[in-house]
């Protein structure tokens, strides 16, 4: 009989926690920062009905704390906040190199000031790496690759060769030996005089750099092939069929818009493959070409293709066209790893080795694949049967090699000489006994 008398006492109270906030905010650092440096920015999201009165950072380290508080602005003052924390020892410069304890506590704007706290450790970098590289000189034209060794000491997150805009990581050397490597391209439209340069970067967003020293032939811009690709009727329904077939409209445009949009996007997943590498060599012999096969087109050979008199395209072949005999066994080119064995796209049925440290082989227009991801394969063993598939106007390999995503030329790998002088003169390479 006594319980209603105490409903409205109890509805009373409800409410009066519901408008005094008896609950805490929620707080979310959806870039979590890791490293602090001179000046490292990064936002934090805070949640609470009432708003927020504050949001307050404290660095521990080394015993000693240092304090910062922002405020809501006047745009923020509803129940979502965004706060651009900055922390460094630009605003306080008594933080030095070491780990340092990171504490955020948002406050709600409720009556009980209910607060939420948030903690991790961080690294402070007060000061950039120091990077240096060989002495060697290094011979480069476009689309070759080549070797460079590296020392770096600090505090460093990446480094590499930068040739360009293009990045190519370091691996540590081979052995247990001191030092970093990194094989690196000049790709084939590499502006000419391009100077490579050795990198070395931490998370507080220092970055330094040193060139290496290149030599590069009088005759900096190679004479690509020319080649006129003939467009039949025949073929454009093959392409179409094959890898558009339930488009619809003018068949030309169908034809460029695969030989451009899609050949991007593959080359894209291709270049992909990179991040599937090992860090380690999975070779220790040349490369081998596929045997008794004649070069129907080399190397960034430039293909203008050309329907009823009409040019429509163009377009560059990163790659060797190889062909032997109707559906000839297509040999693996070294040791190494499949990381890629399905249809692509212009490539047909396609095949991506993985030899180590960003170096990939490619074999395009399969009529079938033996092979699937994951599989070891030795130098010479054959993965499947030559054909026509995707953009191949007749039955042969489509080989290619790529360097952590950059597409290179072959003829130098295929050369024990050159690997001797370009690679295991400067790493242990072993097994290599050329």
């Amino acid at each position: 009989m006594r319980t209603p008398a105490l409903t409205v006492p109890l509805v009373v109270f409800s409410s009066f926690l519901a408008l005094t906030g008896c609950s805490k905010p929620t707080l979310d650092v959806p870039e979590a920062p890791t490293t602090i440096g001179q000046a490292t920015p990064f936002t934090v999201n805070v949640h609470d009905a009432h708003g927020v009165s504050k949001l307050t950072s404290t660095l521990v380290q080394s015993g000693a704390q240092y304090q910062k508080t922002w405020q809501p602005s006047a745009t923020t003052k509803g129940p979502d906040s965004s706060f651009n924390v900055e922390l460094g020892t630009r605003t306080t410069p008594e933080l030095h190199d070491g780990t340092a304890h990171l504490i955020l506590e948002a406050t709600s704007g409720g009556l009980l000031h209910k607060t939420t706290r948030w903690e991790r450790d961080v690294n402070v970098v007060t000061q950039p790496p120091q990077i240096s590289a060989d002495s060697d000189q290094h011979y480069l034209y476009l689309g070759m690759a080549d070797l460079a060794t590296m020392n770096v000491t600090g505090s460093y997150t990446s480094a590499g060769v930068r040739v360009g805009d293009q990045t190519f990581r370091a691996w540590p050397m081979p052995g247990g030996k001191p030092g970093l490597f990194s094989l690196y391209a000049f790709a084939w439209n590499m502006p000419a005089g391009t100077i490579p340069m050795a990198y070395a970067s931490n998370a507080a967003g220092n970055d330094v750099t040193t060139p290496l020293t290149v030599i590069f032939p009088k005759r900096e811009q190679p004479v690509y092939t020319q080649h006129q690709i003939q467009i039949t009727d025949q073929f454009m329904q093959k392409v179409l069929g094959e890898l558009d077939p339930n488009g619809t409209g003018d068949p030309i445009a169908r034809f460029v818009k695969i030989n451009t949009e899609m050949r991007k996007a593959n080359n894209k997943t291709l270049s992909d493959l990179r991040l599937k590498t090992a860090d380690s060599f999975l070779w220790s012999q040349p490369f081998t070409r596929q045997a008794h096969s004649a070069a129907e087109a080399t190397f960034a050979d430039v293909r203008s293709y050309v329907y009823k008199g009409n040019k429509i395209d163009q377009q560059v072949h990163l790659g060797y066209d190889l062909a032997v005999t109707q559906h000839v066994g297509v040999e693996a080119s070294n040791d190494g790893r499949i990381v890629w064995a399905a249809p692509l796209g212009i490539y047909g049925n396609c095949i991506v080795v993985d030899h180590g440290y960003g170096l990939q082989t490619i074999y395009g227009h399969l009529s079938r694949i033996d092979v699937h991801v994951g599989d070891m394969v030795k130098r010479s063993q054959v993965m499947g049967l030559s054909g026509m598939t995707g953009m191949a106007g007749g039955d042969h390999i489509h080989f290619a090699m790529q360097l952590d995503g950059v597409q290179i030329d072959p003829k130098e790998w295929w050369d024990a000489h050159w690997i001797k002088d370009h690679v295991v003169r400067r790493v242990d390479l072993p097994g290599f006994n050329q």
